[in-house]
């Protein structure tokens, strides 16, 4: 169970024996996640608080749009590029070789290999993994292309509203949505010292799940800004936050934040 309120002070500070990761568990045991609980004896748990579900084309169609439309694609996660190529499966669309792809990062480009023929020329993707260096690349070609940009139902708005004020040719087409888990259980059956969140859903699964939830004790990790800023618009305390630049990943976060409670 969530008591932080029953923890000291000297615990708060200097103490860590469990961690809530907000995630699926990996699929390997080569991941860097048990490297690091092995590391500094800690105890992980891994559980979604959110889940993806998908569109069926029937409720795509009714956004009007058309996918032969458009020259370029826009991918700002895997679900996105997943639930892209899912739909014009079904719908038995058959994008151009010629049409692009802006990726967020370059993780997110290499996923595209799962999909399609990958040429170098035909992806573009950010060099530091944020908005920013997205639309940077975007702007190169913005006079030249119609953008498609696949989303969630709760998808963050920067990126339309940089389509809109560069007038460039645009839609978003909303392919699937996320979807609060039922976490009660496992929130309510033990005690943890620091949930670690991925999402600004996964942040408001946890309210849904637990309306009166006060943080208290507990140490809240958050990775990515929208993440960071969800948890910091819900009244948490923010304690470990990636991506930085001594820490890309939240393991590398997680693993400096470990390390410096060990020196106190």
């Amino acid at each position: 169970m969530i008591k932080g309120g029953q923890k000291t002070d000297l615990q708060v500070k200097h103490h860590v024996q469990s961690i809530l990761i907000s995630q699926p568990k990996p699929e390997t045991e080569k991941s860097p996640y048990f490297d690091l609980a092995k590391k500094f004896n800690v105890k992980l748990d891994f559980y979604p608080f959110i889940r993806v579900e998908g569109l069926s084309a029937k409720d795509f169609r009714k956004q009007k749009i058309d996918i032969l439309n458009f020259t370029a694609v826009i991918f700002t996660s895997r679900n996105s590029v997943d639930h892209f190529f899912r739909i014009c499966e079904e719908m038995k669309i058959k994008v151009s070789q010629d049409c692009k792809y802006f990726c967020i990062t370059e993780a997110v480009a290499l996923y595209l290999q799962k999909f399609i023929l990958y040429r170098k020329r035909k992806v573009f993707y950010g060099a530091d993994g944020s908005t920013k260096s997205l639309l940077e690349v975007m702007n190169k070609h913005r006079d030249n292309e119609k953008f498609l940009f696949p989303s969630s139902d709760s998808q963050k708005k920067d990126i339309e509203e940089w389509l809109k004020i560069n007038k460039c040719e645009y839609a978003t087409a909303t392919l699937y949505k996320t979807v609060s888990n039922d976490v009660k259980e496992i929130l309510s059956g033990k005690e943890y010292d620091m949930i670690v969140f991925f999402s600004p859903s996964g942040v408001r699964s946890l309210f849904e799940n637990l309306p009166e939830f006060q943080q208290n004790g507990t140490r809240i990790g958050a990775f990515g800004p929208t993440t960071s800023a969800a948890v910091e618009e819900a009244g948490l305390r923010l304690d470990v936050k990636a991506p930085a630049p001594q820490a890309p990943s939240m393991v590398a976060a997680l693993e400096q934040y470990l390390s410096e409670l060990n020196k106190k």
